[in-house]
């Protein structure tokens, strides 16, 4: 039996090495085919940005509860809307 009979037949596959630094290859396709991006490096940079988008407006609801009420109440300064 033949080497290539004897790897399909117990479903070895072709195990050239040249295919086996592809093995951890992205597979994600491209967005633009001249474009170095991909798929998932898109919907990766889409999730961070959200994520750092709700981020940012947690910080800016904590701070204007700062300068608003805080602040005031614990007599570091008065709003200038207040005088």
């Amino acid at each position: 039996m033949g080497e290539a009979r004897r790897r399909s037949k117990n479903d070895l596959g072709n195990q050239n090495p040249k295919n086996k630094h592809q093995v951890g290859k992205n597979d994600s396709p491209r967005i633009i085919d001249w474009l170095p991006l991909t798929v998932k490096q898109r919907n990766k940079f889409l999730e961070i940005t959200v994520q750092g988008g709700w981020i940012g407006i947690g910080l800016l609801a904590v701070i204007w509860i700062v300068v608003r009420i805080v602040g005031p109440a614990a007599g570091w300064w008065v709003p200038a809307d207040l005088h």
